[in-house]
């Protein structure tokens, strides 16, 4: 069930459904989960891309897995996201004070992280694909890099804010390598 408890998991509601409960006067899914999905998307894009480049490219075949793997990864945060921002808003409504609303805050962080972690690979993969691989799905290999590397820069944002009332964290300045990987992907895919 989704965060509301009436729905199926994110990843396995219609697009239609997904976007229509997003649109919506609800708490999630929100940003965090929207981040995921597209990931989710950059991945299923360079997943495609590599598939069409075997020829180009030996190691198409384990790019286009990997490219699987990150993708089921990245729908599940979705998922993830929802669930750690509910435990956020229990703990404004609850009684335990503004540490309890730290911690959920800080575990919720996480999920964010994890998306900009898989989407700095996304864009990693998919910028190899752009520079070496089948020059007919380039346009589908720049376009899961751009979407990946916004989905960092976002991602990166969250873990920010969701961090900003804590003491110096190191997942900050991992966000801030994340976003630094995207971004050179993303100048690759700029000059492909």
């Amino acid at each position: 069930m989704n965060a509301s408890g009436d729905e199926p998991p994110y990843p396995q509601l219609p697009l239609s459904r997904f976007l229509d409960l997003t649109a919506s006067r609800t708490p999630a899914p929100g940003g965090g989960a929207t981040l995921a999905v597209a990931v989710a998307l950059a991945a299923s894009l360079c997943g495609m891309a590599a598939r069409f480049s075997t020829d180009q490219l030996p190691e198409a075949a384990a790019l286009a897995e990997r490219s699987d793997s990150l993708r089921d990864e990245a729908a599940a945060l979705a998922q993830a996201d929802a669930t750690a921002y509910e435990r956020v808003l229990a703990a404004q409504r609850g009684e335990g004070g503004s540490q309890n609303v730290r911690e959920a805050l800080s575990e919720a962080a996480d999920v964010p992280l994890a998306v900009a972690e898989i989407g700095s690979e996304v864009a990693t993969i998919s910028a190899r694909i752009v520079e070496e691989g089948n020059p007919n799905v380039k346009g589908d290999a720049i376009s899961a890099v751009l979407l990946a590397d916004a989905a960092v820069r976002a991602a990166a944002s969250l873990v920010g804010i969701n961090l900003s009332a804590a003491e110096p964290d190191e997942r900050l300045e991992r966000a801030g390598e994340l976003v630094q990987t995207a971004a050179a992907a993303r100048r690759i895919a700029e000059e492909g």
